[in-house]
């Protein structure tokens, strides 16, 4: 688009840019018209963020940031005291976390060998209730499944996918964003990657590089 925005961006300016990192994300879209709850429309899903991989389960020292106290995210007590994440990431709607909170926990029983080696799962949200039959609970366990099996490195989808099939953002249709930068060699030479799932604002707080 031309806009001139800061930094250098990694070759697929993309989380993925960070070796090891792999997204995956589980879609649900159906129905149209009027809400029905528990019919729909649906429009809501799941996104999964693993640190190293799918194929690599070993600890990542992380922790976590709230910008205001309108939120949820499961694991938070666990990441102040150990700063460790086991799991993979994952975002979906803010009535379907304990959903995929106990799909995370089912799925890396089979796969992580010492399940006495307690990590809690870190799930986040936000809200799709304005475009999606929130109230429905239509995300269940086998769409974080789906998030999980399609998870791999590379490009990125965005926008009207994953956890953020339903959200809006600044008065426009909001959705999974990422980019990523790269630092100069004096910073490390590091590649910082980013993911959010945008739902938030008024369109006249809406600023692109700086121009309303």
């Amino acid at each position: 688009m031309g806009i001139p925005l800061e930094g250098t961006p990694g070759p697929l300016n993309a989380i993925t840019d960070v070796p090891g990192v792999a997204v995956g994300h589980a879609t649900l879209i159906r129905g149209s018209g009027p809400l029905r709850v528990g019919q729909g429309p649906v429009r809501t899903g799941v996104t999964a963020v693993f640190p190293r991989g799918t194929g690599d389960l070993t600890s990542v020292f992380a922790g976590w940031f709230s910008l205001n106290g309108n939120g949820e995210m499961t694991g938070t007590a666990w990441l102040d005291d150990y700063g460790l994440l086991l799991y993979p990431i994952t975002i979906t709607n803010t009535n379907s976390v304990g959903t995929v909170r106990d799909a995370v926990i089912e799925w890396g029983r089979t796969r992580i060998s010492d399940v006495f080696n307690c990590c809690l799962p870190v799930v986040a949200e936000t809200w799709d209730g304005e475009l999606s039959d929130i109230y429905g609970f239509h995300v269940r366990k086998e769409h974080a499944f789906q998030a999980f099996s399609a998870a791999k490195p590379g490009p990125v989808a965005e926008g009207n996918v994953g956890g953020g099939t339903g959200m809006s953002c600044l008065g426009f249709k909001g959705g999974i964003g990422t980019a990523s930068r790269r630092l100069n060699e004096r910073q490390g030479g590091y590649n910082v990657g980013v993911l959010v799932q945008c739902n938030f604002g008024q369109r006249r707080l809406l600023r692109i590089a700086g121009v309303p």
